[in-house]
Order: C-alpha cells, then structure tokens, then sequence
C-alpha cells in the first residue's frame, strides 16, 4: 500500500459525509498514472503553485495600480488571503483542505494586467467576450506547460470556473453558477470575504478613505478593524454552515447582508473615485493599443512572446497573450513598441 492510498484512506475516515475524497474524484481530462505519495487534489495544488501564471500574480494589480509602497496587495497576496481563509473554514467543518487550496489557488490565474479594467477591455474587444473565471480554466486545461494544460481533476476545475461572483448575490442556489462541490462554494465566499477587507485595508494605508466613513451599519456588524472584520466573517461561515447540518455552505443574513452592503460601498467610494480610475483609463488605453498592434500583424505577436495554438483564431491568441502579461510587462512592451526609444551610441 503507498502513501497516496493511506491518505484517501484517511480522509474517508476523518471528513465530513458531504466532503469530496480525492479517492473518488471524476477523474482528468487526460488519464495519467496516480502519484504514490500525493492525492489527486494534493497534486493539483502543487502544480498551479508551480506554474508560470502562479508566479505572474505577484506583478498583477489588486486594486491600486503599481503601488510604490510594500504592503499594498497584489493579485498574487490576494489569492493567498483567499486561500488561508478558505483553509480555515474547510477544516472547521472536516471538508477537503486540498481540495479547497487547489481551487484557491487556482482561482485568479486568468485575470489581466491592470485588474477588472484590463478585463473590461477585452471583454469589449473579444468575440463573444472576456472573463477572467473563463480565462482560468482555459491557463489551466490548454495554456500551461507550452499548451498541454495542466490536467487538473474535475472538482478543481468546476470551483475555478464557478469561483466567481461579481455584483450578484453572495450566496446562489442556482447549480448553474455554484460549484458542485462545498468546497467550491467556500472559496466563493472566501473570495469575497478577502477582497472586501483587504481592499478596504488598502485604501485606508493609501488615505483614500478614513475609518470614519466606513457605514455605521457595516461596522456594528462586521466590527471596526481589519482583523475583527475577518474574524466575523469566518466566524459566521462557519457557524452558518454547520447551522445546516453541513450540508451547505452559508452565512448569516445580517452578515451577508452586511458584506454586501461594504462590497458595494467600496465599488462607490474606492474603485470608482478619480484618484483611482484615472490611472486606469491610461492602462486600458495600453492593453487596448497592445491588443489591436498584435491582431493587426501575427508577425509581432509571435516575436514578442505570443503563442498561436492549432484551432484558435488569432484574436483569441492575441487575448491569451494580453490576458497573461503583468502589468510591468505590458507597460514596457507598451514603450518599445510604440515610443521612441533612446539611440545606444557603440
């Protein structure tokens, strides 16, 4: 007996009745032989940590646009918050931890440069539209490793593709948009929980707001600090959750409804102030000149790192190649192809 069967062993020994065993997992797209010392979802992890588009996340804006200072977020510590948050409450209510990481971390490998406004320029310029939760699964079934994908299990794919939220409602019944798994439904909840504080953490070290005009309303709920803000909301999934007997996963009505109260009081009063917009205005203009320079000659896409994989139209090459810069990449491919460049005197 290898390592990978006592650990399958132990999970169905120690994990809720509504956990996912790695054991019985619907399989990859593509049949491999197992790892003796990792299970399935434990060798789904490791290799998105491994990746390429992992690593680029760390040069990928959260919300402020190449911050000078060290302690703002960016993509990358967003996706590790999402994860420490999402583990916390997996093991709360004995679901699969290696489970819910993989999703974790795998969650964001498709979004932009620039954040949700370089994705709303190529959704404006794709056929059909751009999504990052779509994007994501497409790095992780085609674009990695030179375009073999990284043949990751069906439950990890599923929470990848359904992580997302947006404006909508917190919590959705809808199995078209919910995660087949509870440990896919606790990384959407996890995502939003994340973002809401350390965004607003963000704009409170960058004197974007003061703690004063937080709502009233939020704060008596969710509480007056960073950390008892989170500790609220983990705390309240928790409970909510074994509430159901835990086959669901939930939050409380006054904090859901409290999370999206401060969800939308940031979208008013940090994503869309000037202060922040405009310096996206000037990044959408460079994803958006970019994409239209590589649509326009494959020639140039090609030279400049772009990959063309057999069945895909070039547009969806060009997205593929936008979608995947950091933003220091797309700034300085921005100014050797489009601004003068100093003459190198020998």
């Amino acid at each position: 007996m290898n390592i990978r069967t006592l650990l399958e062993r132990r999970e169905k020994e120690t994990l809720s009745r509504f956990a996912c065993l790695s054991g019985q997992s619907a399989g990859r797209l593509h049949d491999e032989e197992p790892c003796s010392i990792r299970t399935a979802f434990q060798h789904d992890r490791d290799r998105i940590l491994h990746s390429k588009s992992f690593r680029r996340l760390k040069q990928k804006t959260q919300v402020f646009l190449s911050p000078e200072g060290d302690h703002y977020r960016t993509r990358l510590t967003h996706t590790l918050e999402v994860s420490q948050i999402a583990r916390t409450v997996a093991r709360a209510l004995a679901l699969n931890e290696d489970l819910t990481e993989a999703i974790a971390l795998g969650h964001d490998l498709g979004h932009t440069p620039f954040g949700h406004a370089g994705e709303r320029v190529l959704d404006a310029l794709v056929p059909g539209g751009f999504h990052h939760v779509r994007q994501s699964l497409r790095v992780v079934e085609v674009l990695e490793k030179d375009g073999a994908g990284l043949n990751l299990t069906a439950e990890v794919r599923d929470g990848i593709l359904k992580h997302s939220k947006g404006r909508g409602p917190l919590l959705n019944d809808d199995p078209a948009v919910l995660a087949a798994t509870l440990e896919g439904r606790i990384v959407r909840l996890a995502d939003v929980i994340a973002y809401v504080n350390h965004d607003l953490d963000d704009a409170l070290r960058a004197g974007l707001i003061d703690v004063g005009r937080i709502p009233g309303a939020v704060s008596r709920v969710l509480g007056e600090t960073h950390s008892r803000r989170i500790d609220t909301m983990v705390r309240d999934m928790i409970e909510a959750s074994l509430a159901t007997g835990g086959s669901e996963i939930r939050l409380s009505q006054t904090v859901s409804m409290a999370v999206s109260d401060l969800r939308d009081w940031l979208f008013e009063h940090v994503y869309r102030v000037n202060t922040v917009h405009d310096d996206f205005v000037k990044a959408s203009r460079i994803l958006r000149e970019l994409f239209h320079c590589f649509a326009a000659d494959e020639e140039t896409l090609l030279a400049q790192g772009g990959r063309r994989y057999a069945g895909d139209p070039l547009v969806v090459s060009v997205s593929d190649f936008v979608a995947g810069m950091t933003d220091r990449f797309a700034m300085n491919l921005y100014q050797r192809l489009f601004l003068p460049q100093p003459w190198k005197l020998l």
